[in-house]
């Protein structure tokens, strides 16, 4: 695979592409913010934000998505959303336990009716979604060359 913008995509692909891509990104941080209400949460969210990233790739390129998430930019939010659920976890132990809801639990089928749940889904939600990206990042690195004898 090139990791350049494949020329043999055509302007419709392309402009698709950007459009969807723009849905595939709302969509993944709606399952993510509203994972405790309805079905979903932040690894559901995570994957398709991490989908959405890797269209992007497949579409236009390496060097265009590498711009738009660059390296150090994943890291620091892939460390941000661990750094984030531990310390929930650990904050946890102020009420007794570990990952204890030291929130209140708000009424059903409201926004901040889950305490600490919502914050948990957007930390994980960070996590797999750079996570998944970096994997295919790295894995896009090796390619078999066909003109190659083993």
């Amino acid at each position: 695979m090139n990791r350049e913008a494949d020329p043999s995509f055509s302007v419709i692909v392309r402009i698709t592409a950007r459009y969807v891509v723009r849905i595939m990104l709302v969509f993944g941080l709606y399952i993510i913010l509203h994972g405790q209400i309805t079905h979903g949460d932040g690894f559901a969210g995570g994957v398709m934000i991490a989908l959405a990233f890797i269209m992007l790739m497949l579409v236009f390129g390496k060097d265009v998505t590498l711009r738009i998430l660059t390296r150090p930019a994943a890291t620091r939010l892939a460390s941000v959303g661990a750094l984030l659920l531990l310390t929930i976890a650990l904050l946890g132990f102020t009420g007794g336990y570990f990952f204890f809801n030291f929130l209140g639990k708000g009424r059903a089928f409201q926004f901040w009716s889950a305490g600490i749940i919502p914050v948990c889904n957007v930390a994980i939600g960070l996590l797999v979604s750079v996570s998944l990206f970096g994997i295919y990042t790295a894995l896009s690195q090796f390619h078999s060359d066909p003109e190659r004898k083993s």
